[in-house]
């Protein structure tokens, strides 16, 4: 005879985390997702899931039209449109990757 015990709880993981530049917001703006990336809460967004269609749609029109886009990129030079791209695709692959995770953004 024996006797098994077990404690389960369960526990919040972060399995991303990214900071992009304000700097970006007028080109996240013009490629249709400054709201859904910056302001998810504030669109419907709560899970990772949710963020795949728009940032899929997002990095597209960015792709599309490049010089469209790096005619956006901060005078200052922090950030720039290669930098968002390459940004958007990792969160993208993120909310793929885990598409329950929970999302949250701090402005």
């Amino acid at each position: 005879m024996s006797l098994d015990v077990y404690l389960s709880a369960p526990r919040v993981v972060q399995v991303f985390d990214a900071n992009i530049t304000h700097n970006l917001n007028k080109m996240a703006d013009a490629a249709g997702i400054y709201d859904v990336v910056w302001q998810p809460a504030e669109h419907g967004i709560a899970n990772a899931g949710q963020l795949v269609e728009p940032l899929k749609g997002g990095i597209e029109r960015l792709e599309a039209d490049p010089e469209r886009f790096k005619a956006l990129n901060p005078p200052n030079g922090w950030g720039s449109y290669d930098g968002l791209v390459r940004w958007l695709k990792e969160y993208l692959a993120a909310c793929e990757a885990n598409p329950d995770a929970t999302v949250r953004a701090s402005r």
